[in-house]
């Protein structure tokens, strides 16, 4: 891969990033449900620390040429799976309302991220650079994961509420 088509490719990732954070920090924003703002909150700075390290890799590119190895290895793991699918959480989002929408694009947004996450994995010839993309793909699999886990709930509560059932 040429050095510019990896610049590239990191400055999409970091724009992405960003659009995540913002995206995630005005949900938070605009909630009243405590659960529900922290959860966006969480999701916000997870973001956050994806850019950070987006950030650490693109300075160490432009400078070396190359990937910093293990930049990212002590943000191994997300706080959002103990978070994610309380009660409160649940309870607190309007199957019809903002935030359920906001999921809907929070799957669209994440799924793409894992796309090009993971194309960027099998692509990558820089053994470091693949690691980057695989975390990140990873990661962003298990946000995906969690918002199509609270859009099933979400779903089936709505269906529960209005007695849609045929039985």
């Amino acid at each position: 891969m040429t050095e510019n088509n990896t610049l590239n490719i990191l400055k999409k990732a970091i724009i992405l990033e960003q659009r995540g954070h913002a995206f995630y920090k005005k949900v938070a924003q605009q909630t009243e449900n405590k659960a529900v703002k922290s959860f966006f909150e969480s999701m916000a700075r997870e973001e956050t620390l994806h850019l950070k390290v987006l950030a650490e890799q693109f300075k160490s590119f432009t400078a070396s040429g190359k990937f910093e190895p293990g930049s990212f290895k002590d943000a191994q793991k997300s706080e959002l799976p103990d978070a994610i699918l309380t009660p409160d959480v649940i309870k607190g989002i309007a199957a019809a309302g903002f935030e359920a929408s906001a999921i809907s694009a929070a799957m669209a947004m994440e799924q793409r991220a894992v796309n090009i996450y993971a194309d960027q994995a099998d692509a990558a010839q820089d053994p470091e650079e693949k690691k980057l993309y695989l975390w990140l793909s990873t990661w962003e699999r298990d946000h995906l994961t969690m918002l199509m886990e609270m859009d099933q709930l979400l779903l089936d509560q709505v269906w529960g509420d209005n007695n849609f059932w045929p039985f």
